[in-house]
């Protein structure tokens, strides 16, 4: 027996092989119930002893126990389902007391505090996909009511991201659904909890990538929220209550203040809605790799969505900024419009001779699988390129083309809440924005589907605010 009136487990597919934090990422271990006991395997405690020695069967029997959707059947348990093993929460930080011994928190798990225990009440809609197809369509939606920490915002604008469509269309094989995807959300706040002191009723703010982290790691106390091991995403995570999270693609979302930034005053919202992802993108690998000094010369890889904000910030910083497209037909476009110094043909061997060893950064921002070789010979001694696209496949590195000349070749992804504020500061003192094409809620799908062409110059934004009741109410 592994547990008072338990004869079985209550997962069958727990393997030997299956780490403790696997495990763990499986369960809900914010409370003890009442009267329960354990009888194998650990000491009076519980999950804080995981490391010497806990029993899968004392972990069944927890679970069992406290699961009442969870019914045991003679000779073993019934699994549970994958749906309600997807929305678990991790175990967040707190101090539990348990019947006979209080434990100290451990760091980096997270499960909802009782301040984070809030019901969804606020009615809303949003464009939802239900499958792979990746087609939206409106759905009612509901989110949390205000915490004390809180910030609700009526959503006015978002930008579409490349990476919502591969999540849409599940390429990352992560995808749930229903689906609400947007994180270049930019608005107005409504409300706030009785905590907040950074907001008020009124202003103009934005919410980026994330909408939660453990708050409490080392990477969350320096700033870096963005590389918190329990970072939740603005869509498609499971957030702390357990529930999945919805993105901007819809009329209002409710917001823990730390993850809301303000916009200033001098920024449009539809044009500064995508640099709460490709603003930051681009600007947290130039300030952490030193590619922001005037004078030095930077090459940007690629001239779309992420590219484009590149080079702004990059002649915002005073740099010399060289474009390196496969497309000569851009040439115009980055000198004339953007503000580029060069432009280099990566098809063309006699303009790339011309340009190696020039360029004291690359930030790469393509998505496809290109070869790195010739793009390294660009780069001066000790010269660093930056990846912040993702390839769908592994890239190849010849050592040689690193080791020969001291070059670096680095990745970034997003930035922490501080720096993503100072972004949009110096942005906006410097009149960066993205170049936009505002649509509306009824026209996403075409949207999409231009997107997948890359047609689009260079960032689609819904006008949310003006266009997603209607389109709403003209589906029901």
């Amino acid at each position: 027996m592994v547990c008072e009136g338990l004869t079985s487990g209550w997962l069958d597919d727990i393997t030997p092989d299956m780490s403790v934090q696997a495990i763990a990422k499986l369960m809900d271990v914010a409370e003890r119930p009442e009267g329960f006991t354990l009888t194998e395997g650990t000491e009076d405690g519980f999950l804080w002893n995981w490391e010497t020695g806990m029993t899968y069967s004392a972990i069944s029997c927890y679970r069992a126990r406290r699961g009442p959707a969870i019914k045991a059947r003679p000779g073993r348990a019934s699994p549970l389902p994958l749906h309600r093993l997807q929305r678990l929460p991790l175990i967040r930080r707190s101090s539990i007391t348990h019947r006979h011994t209080s434990f100290p928190a451990r760091r980096n798990r997270m499960a909802p505090t009782a301040a984070e225990h809030h019901h969804h009440t606020r009615k809303a809609v949003g464009l939802a996909a239900r499958d792979a197809s990746g087609h939206l369509s409106p759905l009612a939606i509901t989110r949390r009511s205000t915490g004390d920490d809180d910030v609700v915002i009526k959503i006015l604008y978002c930008g579409i991201c490349h990476s919502d469509l591969h999540a849409l269309k599940n390429d990352w094989k992560n995808s749930r659904y229903p689906m609400i995807p947007g994180h270049e959300i930019a608005g107005e706040v409504t409300e706030v909890g009785k905590n907040v002191s950074k907001f008020k009723a009124g202003d103009r703010v934005g919410v980026g990538c994330m909408v939660n982290s453990c708050r409490s790691c080392e990477s969350c106390d320096k700033g870096f929220e963005n590389h918190c091991p329990g970072m939740i995403l603005t869509y498609n995570s499971v957030d702390v209550d357990g529930t999945v999270t919805y993105g901007g693609y819809s009329s209002m979302v409710v917001v823990h203040e730390r993850f809301v930034v303000r916009f200033p005053d001098a920024m449009p919202l539809d044009k500064g809605a995508p640099l709460l992802c490709a603003g930051i993108t681009v600007y947290s690998p130039m300030k952490y790799h030193g590619l922001n000094v005037p004078g030095l010369h930077l090459g940007v890889l690629g001239l779309g969505g992420l590219g484009h904000v590149a080079v702004k910030f990059g002649k915002a910083f005073g740099m010399k900024v060289t474009v390196i497209s496969s497309s000569p037909g851009k040439k115009e476009e980055a000198l004339g419009r953007l503000g580029a110094d060069a432009f280099v043909v990566s098809k063309d061997a006699n303009e790339m001779k011309a340009a190696m060893s020039t360029m004291d950064g690359i930030i790469n921002t393509v998505s496809a699988n290109i070869p790195l070789t010739p793009l390294f010979g660009l780069l001066k001694p000790n010269g660093k390129m930056v990846m912040v696209g993702l390839p769908e496949k592994p890239i190849e590195v010849p050592p040689f083309a690193l080791v020969a000349t001291n070059k670096t070749l680095a990745g970034s992804i997003i930035g922490g809440m501080s720096d993503t504020q100072e972004m949009l500061d110096l942005a906006a003192k410097h009149g960066v924005t993205a170049d936009i094409e505002v649509v509306g809620a009824e026209y996403v799908n075409t949207a999409l589907e231009r997107l997948a062409k890359n047609d689009v110059r260079y960032r689609f934004v819904i006008d949310i605010g003006n266009t997603l009741d209607k389109a709403a109410a003209t589906t029901e």
